[in-house]
């Protein structure tokens, strides 16, 4: 496991996790149960096999 030689200055280490961002997923439209759904799509095969369609 890589170890730092050196601590990391605060400036740094703020200006570094500013950088990462999360984005948002990119939504397909599904039709479940005869309503068209926007679900991401990593998510479409689990909707159309009707593994997350359920509502409860």
């Amino acid at each position: 496991m890589a170890v730092p030689k050196r601590k990391m200055s605060r400036s740094n280490t703020r200006h570094r996790r500013a950088r990462w961002k999360a984005t948002t997923p990119q939504l397909v439209p599904v039709t479940v149960d005869g309503s068209v759904r926007l679900v991401p799509q990593r998510l479409v095969k689990a909707y159309e096999r009707g593994l997350l369609g359920q509502e409860g």
